[in-house]
């Protein structure tokens, strides 16, 4: 789903340097509620934001990340992985409210669905929680990210039909 004035596409390894920055730039400024100037936690936050780390997960496989683009700027970037995790959706902070993660979040559900992922959940800074419900993702309450932040556990229900069960490889002795 495009937006007037806003371009996706997939992200590639070499856009990492920028999408890096923009990570930075909005948890830093846009996440400010979130981590409260909490010198410790926002390094730990940001201690896996580095152009190598983005740039791994741009060329990962099972990953899918989109970037969104407004008059040629790099306005946002998303990134879900196969799992059905949304593991980064974040929009430059003088942006917010433009449609920019509304777009961003369309792609990702839309790929989720490509890849018959049926539920997409993440972890959600407090600051970001009303935007995702308003876009139909359930709040299942507190958790703690790796990083130390009080988050929200959300989570949607892509596809309500009922899909056969698929056989799953266990190498459990049964026991």
């Amino acid at each position: 789903m495009e937006l007037p004035g806003i371009q996706l596409r997939q992200a590639l390894p070499h856009d990492a340097d920028a999408a890096c920055a923009l990570l930075r730039r909005a948890i830093e400024h846009g996440c400010a509620a979130d981590h409260g100037g909490d010198a410790a936690l926002l390094a730990a936050w940001l201690g896996n934001k580095t152009p190598q780390n983005v740039q791994a997960w741009f060329a990962s496989s099972t990953n899918y990340a989109v970037l969104a683009e407004r008059n040629g700027m790099l306005a946002g970037l998303a990134l879900l992985n196969q799992a059905g995790k949304l593991a980064l959706c974040y929009v430059q902070p003088e942006l917010a409210r433009q449609g920019v993660g509304r777009a961003l979040v369309g792609a990702v559900e839309e790929r989720a669905r490509c890849w018959s992922i049926r539920k997409i959940h993440m972890h959600c800074p407090g600051s970001a929680s009303a935007f995702f419900e308003r876009l139909g993702y359930l709040n299942a309450g507190k958790d703690r990210a790796c990083f130390g932040l009080e988050v929200d556990l959300l989570w949607k229900q892509l596809d309500a039909q009922d899909v056969p069960a698929k056989k799953r490889f266990c190498n459990c002795s049964g026991r």
